[in-house]
């Protein structure tokens, strides 16, 4: 099962059943996660880490 597949069965899931209230829910989630992936290795990981 390919990556482009499940985003496609996530979006036809959205639009059939009407849970648009998780799309906010699923981009803050992606997100937080880029922002400690990319800020992992970085001068300002430790400012970073005191938000959460």
């Amino acid at each position: 099962m390919s990556k482009l597949s499940i985003i496609k069965e996530f979006w036809e899931f959205l639009r059939f059943r009407k849970k648009w209230w998780l799309t906010p829910i699923l981009v803050m989630l992606l997100l937080l996660g880029a922002l400690i992936i990319l800020t992992e290795g970085s001068a300002i990981a430790p400012f970073i880490y005191t938000l959460f």
